[in-house]
């Protein structure tokens, strides 16, 4: 929900290469309706290496009436790409993390590695190139990773997080609250990738190509979103509707979405969001952990002097410690 909102995917080719059983694409449909357009407006294209998945994502569509193009089987996208030519307007996934057997060694020559070999004990950086690959001029991808892809050194991932930033990719960072996810506890992180952040007046074309931002090179929005949600259960996690439109309207507002519909024009926020320079994030060693940006939340004052309190503390502490 929170990628699709954010990416507001209203028109051209749409494109999950890991799609599981197919929520992403029934997600941007939804949206679509929702927002008053043609569902005939966006096109899918999808790829799944699970045979069982894939016939549920393929019967996921058709029960919808979503005409879509899942590649004549199951297949694995790093060894078999079933849309090797797709230029998408739109990348919307959620890979299996930290992948330690996608058989990296076989790839090592690989023209989607423009930004560096990724390691072959994780996939992280094999995913994240693979989306940037499969991106028309001005697509824009949205993805969910763990969160050590932000800030990982090992196995030359700070290298190719460090080209990537430097190509001025990076768009936007959102880091989550933990237990969001039946199937893990770690909390995530989204990536939100622009091939080109200038979006001067709309060109002919469809998607992701028709629309116009505001000039935002050199710059990347960071939201640091971890405090928001809902326990529903004693182990899981939602987030609500007011959370996701809060979390959406900070980055349309932020790349100047015309019409976004956002209430505000965009304003740093202490403890939960900061536009940053890549000046910012060189200063940062290329690490892209919202918390490093945002700073902390203003916290109210109360009104007792400093010493005070401190005092009264110090004593309470002393009485809890006896």
């Amino acid at each position: 929900r929170v990628l699709v909102e954010m990416l507001a995917p209203y028109k051209g080719r749409v494109y999950d290469p890991c799609c599981g059983s197919g929520g992403m694409f029934v997600q941007s449909e939804k949206f679509v309706e929702a927002h008053g357009g043609k569902i005939g407006d966006i096109s899918i294209y999808g790829q799944e290496s699970n045979h069982t998945t894939w016939r549920l994502a393929k019967m996921n569509l058709a029960i919808r009436g979503i005409d879509g193009n899942l590649g004549k089987e199951h297949a694995d996208t790093f060894h078999r790409d079933l849309h090797p030519d797709l230029k998408a307007d739109y990348v919307l996934a959620n890979p299996p993390f930290n992948d330690s057997d996608w058989r990296g060694e076989l790839l090592k020559d690989d023209k989607r590695w423009k930004y560096g070999i990724p390691p072959t004990g994780n996939a992280n950086f094999a995913w994240v190139q693979h989306f940037i690959h499969h991106l028309a001029p001005t697509g824009l991808a949205g993805f969910v990773l763990a969160n050590g892809s932000m800030s990982s050194n090992q196995s030359g991932e700070g290298e190719i997080r460090k080209n990537i930033i430097e190509a001025d990719l990076v768009d936007c960072m959102v880091a989550l609250p933990g237990q969001l996810f039946y199937s893990t506890q770690i909390p995530v992180c989204l990536w939100f990738i622009a091939r080109d952040k200038k979006n001067g007046p709309a060109c002919a074309g469809q998607g992701a190509a028709g629309r116009r931002f505001r000039d935002r090179r050199g710059e990347t929005l960071f939201i640091d979103a971890r405090k928001m949600g809902t326990m529903i259960d004693r182990v899981h996690r939602e987030l609500t509707e007011e959370d996701i439109r809060k979390i959406a309207d900070t980055y349309h507002a932020w790349r100047g979405d015309a019409g976004a519909g956002s209430p505000r024009p965009y304003a740093d926020i202490p403890g939960f969001c900061k536009s940053a320079t890549i000046d910012d994030i060189r200063h940062h060693g290329h690490i892209l952990t919202p918390g490093r940006y945002v700073g902390a939340a203003e916290v109210e004052d109360d009104g007792e002097p400093f010493e005070e309190k401190m005092k009264r503390l110090v004593a309470q502490l002393r009485g809890q410690q006896a």
